[in-house]
This record gives C-alpha cells, structure tokens and sequence, in this order.
C-alpha cells in the first residue's frame, strides 16, 4: 500500500478517494456540537437560539453561531428569521436533516453494544435469547 507523503495515510484508506461520500457525511455532522445540535432538534424540534444554547450545556455564543451556520450550509438545519420587534429566529431540522436521526440513533446503540433489529428494540450483546 502506497502512502501520499503529504498526508502519511495510506492511500487506499477508502476506496472513494478523496470523493468519499462517508468522508462528506462525517464533516458534515462531525465535531462536538453538531451532533448535540442535531439531537435536540431531533428530539426537542423547532427551537430558538437561546432555547438551543441552553439546552446544549458547554456550547459558547460563537461556537453556536458557527455550528448553526455550518448545518445551515449543509442543508441539514433551515433558520427562519421572523420580522417581528424583539426579532424572532428560530431553527429547525430539513428534510434532509430528519433523514439522519434514524442513522444516529442506530450509531449510538452500536456504540453502546446494543443490536438493533429493525423496528424492535435494541439488544445489549451477550443478552440475546
């Protein structure tokens, strides 16, 4: 396996090369807060920016800021901006963004060692029937 001298990985890591679409998935949702932000929209829905920086316990003004930006470029968040007199925004999942909380919820019980078999519950290993 050849290695790129610029980067010292091998460069048959993926087979996609640098067109990878898992490597595209992971920046887009990748990180700290992204995926905090994603779950609470997932979970909690529309919310405005106060509401979010509340409830992602950590998260700095700018660091929201950026990450709502980010998710906004990316087609996974849409912010609604209401004209109205103390201003209004709010954010919310796409289409797009809903469309990931099935694969994260199945990431995560992969992550904590549980099965997941369709619409059935997840199972922890070692507690299969």
């Amino acid at each position: 396996m050849e290695r790129d001298p610029g980067k010292g990985i091998p460069d048959a890591a993926c087979p996609c090369g640098e067109s990878c679409p898992l490597g595209k998935a992971l920046s887009a949702v990748g990180g700290k807060w992204k995926l905090r932000i994603i779950c609470t929209l997932s979970v909690d829905g529309t919310q405005r920016y106060n509401d979010l920086l509340k409830k992602t316990a950590g998260i700095t003004n700018t660091m929201l800021a950026a990450s709502l930006k980010e998710l906004e470029a990316d087609g996974i968040v849409i912010r609604k901006h209401y004209a109205e007199i103390p201003p209004r925004v709010e954010y919310s999942l796409t289409d797009h963004g809903r469309e990931l909380w099935p694969i994260l919820h199945r990431l995560a019980h992969w992550a904590s060692g549980e099965t997941y078999d369709g619409d059935a519950e997840p199972v922890r290993e070692g507690m299969k029937s």
